[in-house]
This record gives C-alpha cells, structure tokens and sequence, in this order.
C-alpha cells in the first residue's frame, strides 16, 4: 500500500509547476482527478519543448500527467460547477494556479470552500504570490529566473546572465507545494481541520538561493563576483568548475590548491599557499589549471585525483550516463503505455519508502476522458 492510498485530490492547475505537485502526490498513492476545460484541456497539452507529441499532446503533457484521470469541466457553466463541488466535498485536496482573483470570480477560492469543507487542504502557485507589485505579472518561469537574481548567478564575470536550461522556479515551487500539502496534512490528521497552503515561483527560487543570499546579507551588501574562467558558483574559489581536457572535461570541487598542484605535478599551482588567495586569484589560478588540464585526458587525470580523494568527476553527456551500469543499478526509466498504443519512456518517482521503487503504468488521460465515469461516482 502506497502511503497517500485513499486520499482525494482535484488538480485545477496547468503547465509545470502545480501539476508536478499532483503527480509526486499521485506517485505516492493519491487518486488525482485532473479538471479540464471541455475545450483543449490543460494548455500544457500543446506546449512542446522539442518537435516531440504522442498521440497529439507534447510529451511533456504526457510525462508530468500520467498517473492521473481527466474531468472535463466549464467552470464558468452552472451545471458544471455544481459536478465541481460535488467533487470538492469529497476531496481532501485542492490544487489550482490560476492567477490572483480567477478563483475567486468562479466561487472557487480558499474562504468559500473552507467554509463548505472545512477538512480541504487547499494548495495554491502564484508566480508572485497574493499581494505587491509583481502580483498580476505572467508567472511564467524564465520571467521568474530573470527578475530573482539567479540568472546573474551563471555564466562567467563579463558575459551576460544566463538562465538555466531547466524550469527550476516551477519545479522548486511544486516541490514545495508537495511539503506544505503533506504538512497540512499531517496537521489535519491531529486537528480535524484544513489548511491554505500557498507558494510562488519568485519565493521559491528566492529560497533555492538560500546560500548565497545568506552570504549577501551578511557580508555588507557586497554582490557576488562571478568568475571569468569557467565559473560554476559565484562565491567558491578556485579550483571549482568544470575545465576541458585533451578529449572531454573534468569537472573539480572545493580542495586545496595547492595540494592539487602536487597531485598534477603543477609547480604554479603549488605557489598559492594560503587558501584566501583561492579566492582573491580566482581567475588567475583557473587559467593556470585550464591551460595545465588540456594536455591529457579525463581519464589520466582521475586516475591521479580519485584515488588521492581529490574531489573530482568525468562530466557525461545523457548516453554516457545512461549506458553506465551505476545509473541502470537506480532503475531510474518507467515505461507507460498511452491509450493509443505508443510508449512513453520517462523518468520514476525518485523516492523510495521502505526500499520500495514507485512506478506507474497509468498514462496521462484524454480531455474529460472519465467525465462519466467519475460524474456516476460521485453524483449526490
């Protein structure tokens, strides 16, 4: 029995960040029913991040959706919002995105339905939370990297910011919707009483930087200093990064400077003794260990550095990884068959409960695909 077996959830929400939450509770053992437009359905079903679709929606529709059932429902339509309620009362949670004041239109927000269902754990994603300036911007996830900081956290001193190639303020912001949905829970389990759990993009990526803005505000204001070679963390010294070899990369972590000048029997290297200078000679210890790591291969200098415990690692590309047998011992790839036949390859819950892997081979649902079904089991 999965942990989260027998509870409710309606997942009103689109796009990544609110649906990401309702399929780990999915994973987990929750039923999701997803409600729909009648109309096309969740607008993710036509976002493509690559050329690739399965049985006309993009993959990425298919891989954040499986493991859920479809509601196909016109909350603007009486009738319909009447089937939504009905729903609502035996829900044990509620996700929805929509912009600030849009659930409130429909009769739909946290204050009407507590005071209906006062058991309902409500979990709601802004991009900028509830009230202030930004509340009514697109929450759209780039926006969000863009106007928090994070973007001037990459790339080298000199160049632009740059984003990351991945949608970290959704992601980060679904996960967290997952800990406040799970918290209220528990509290609910001891109360009897729901909650309003709510998040944004921007405060979540603000907590993903957590580190660093720690170190800001405590150190006088003072903005972080990227480094020109090969940055890869605004406030780590030399040698951190990932420096090119005579036939691929290596990437390096914290570690002595100077005892990485005697691993590689770099004489330059072994000149900066005192670790305030990996700092204050970022840049100029980086050029040194970049020109020295380019005349041999990744693997003659990890067969220095990994024994010695020099923290150190080959840098893959997705195949290398996969073909590894240290990736094929995590059985990391499910494979879901879709309702038409094809086969969608994607990635499991990475969490285990008891050693237990959760896999699921429920593919993502058609619009309003158990309309019928769920309207004759739930019907007053």
């Amino acid at each position: 029995m999965r942990p989260l077996e027998g509870l409710l959830v309606l997942d009103f929400s689109q796009f990544l960040a609110g649906p990401s939450a309702a399929l780990r509770l999915a994973d987990l053992g929750a039923r999701v029913i997803k409600i729909e437009r009648p109309d096309g359905g969740d607008l993710c079903r036509r976002l493509y991040i690559s050329n690739l679709e399965l049985e006309g929606d993009s993959t990425l529709f298919h891989s954040i959706n499986r493991n859920k059932e479809s509601f196909a429902a016109d909350l603007k339509n009486g009738e319909h919002g009447g089937s939504v309620l009905a729903l609502a009362a035996r829900a044990d949670v509620l996700i929805q995105n929509f912009r600030p004041g849009v659930m409130e239109r429909l009769g739909l927000d946290y204050p009407s339905l507590a005071a209906r269902f006062p058991r309902l754990v409500y979990a709601e994603v802004t991009g900028y939370g509830a009230a202030g300036p930004w509340r009514d911007k697109p929450g759209q996830d780039l926006l969000v990297q863009a106007l928090s900081g994070l973007a001037w956290l990459n790339g080298d001193a000199g160049g632009p910011p740059v984003p990351f190639g991945l949608a970290v303020a959704d992601l980060f912001a679904g996960a967290h919707l997952v800990q406040g949905i799970l918290a209220a829970l528990v509290r609910r389990g001891v109360t009897g009483r729901g909650a309003h759990v709510e998040v944004s993009l921007l405060e979540s990526v603000l907590d993903f930087q957590f580190e660093v803005l720690t170190t800001h505000l405590n150190d006088g204001g003072k903005a972080p200093e990227r480094s020109s070679v090969n940055n890869a963390h605004a406030y780590l010294g030399a040698p951190y990064g990932i420096y090119r070899t005579a036939d691929g990369f290596i990437a390096l972590a914290m570690g002595s400077v100077t005892w990485l000048g005697k691993l590689l029997e770099c004489p330059a290297l072994e000149a900066y003794r005192e670790p305030q200078s990996w700092f204050t000679a970022r840049d100029e210890i980086k050029r040194t260990l970049a020109s020295h790591l380019a005349a041999r291969s990744t693997a003659h200098w990890l067969s220095i550095l990994e024994p010695a415990g020099y923290w150190s690692s080959d840098v893959l590309t997705w195949p290398q990884l996969m073909s590894h047998e240290s990736f094929q011992a995590l059985d990391m790839v499910q494979e879901v068959a879709c309702r038409g036949g094809s086969v969608l390859r994607t990635t499991r819950c990475p969490i285990r409960i008891d050693g237990e892997i959760f896999k699921s081979a429920k593919p993502a649902p058609a619009v309003g695909e158990h309309t019928a079904r769920i309207l004759e089991e739930f019907q007053p």
